[in-house]
């Protein structure tokens, strides 16, 4: 399920954690764009200090979708009955599409007469890793569960809980890095794009300089050879 708006839709429409001490939390949320325009989000919490959002803004093309990671920092000690009071809000504005998603004017979520800005809330919910199987061959882990084979089955029978869940914490970790590796990926080329055009305009000012003053020398050189004819007297 997801929380939907006239512009944008969030999946998933809570942020659900595997809470575990001293140790990263991650979970991802998907910016749908429903719209036929370029559309720009924020994301803003009540608590900044805990969670890490990459990207906290940015900007989704008409009928695109944008993943969103959201980190929470490694913790000392359980909340009071692992009940969690942060929130979350996501804004979300219409803006041209010439605006440069790494350079959204700083003004552009501000609230204005004939500007819509729409506001979506989501709460903050933690599990604890949990577990269990049966012979049917459906184990839980968490929230979630999964279909095994024969040979999953018996290995399994033959793990304690602690070992199946540090497994599935395993790859966890490891689909969350790779999406973290995509993100970073995307990111070094909106990077060097910007650079490329940055190095363009550079060259072009620096070529027309160069050019204007190989035409001042010329000038120069011309009038010291072919020098102006003197009037007769």
């Amino acid at each position: 399920m997801g929380a939907s708006g006239t512009l944008i839709s969030i999946y998933p429409e809570d942020l659900t954690f595997l809470f575990e001490l001293d140790k990263p939390c991650y979970c991802n949320l998907k910016v749908v764009n429903n719209s036929e325009h370029h559309v720009a989000f924020k994301v803003k919490t009540t608590s900044p200090r805990k969670y890490f959002v990459r990207p906290n803004a940015s900007i989704v093309q008409p009928w695109d979708s944008c993943t969103i990671t959201i980190t929470l920092q490694a913790q000392k000690e359980y909340p009071p009955d692992m009940q969690c009071k942060d929130k979350f809000l996501i804004q979300s504005t219409k803006v041209a599409a010439s605006t440069d998603m790494d350079e959204i004017p700083p003004n552009t979520f501000n609230k204005e007469v004939d500007k819509v800005i729409e506001e979506m809330k989501l709460k903050v919910v933690y599990t604890v890793p949990s577990g269990s199987s049966d012979d049917s061959g459906i184990t839980s882990l968490g929230s979630r569960s999964f279909k095994l084979g024969s040979d999953d089955l018996t290995m399994l029978k033959n793990a304690s809980i602690e070992e199946i869940q540090t497994i599935q914490r395993l790859k966890d970790e490891r689909d969350t890095t790779l999406q973290q590796n995509q993100q970073m990926q995307r990111e070094l080329d909106v990077i060097r794009r910007r650079r490329s055009r940055k190095s363009d305009a550079g060259f072009s000012l620096t070529f027309a300089a160069f050019a204007g003053l190989i035409g001042v020398l010329i000038g120069l050189l011309m009038s010291l050879i072919f020098p102006p004819p003197q009037a007769a007297a």
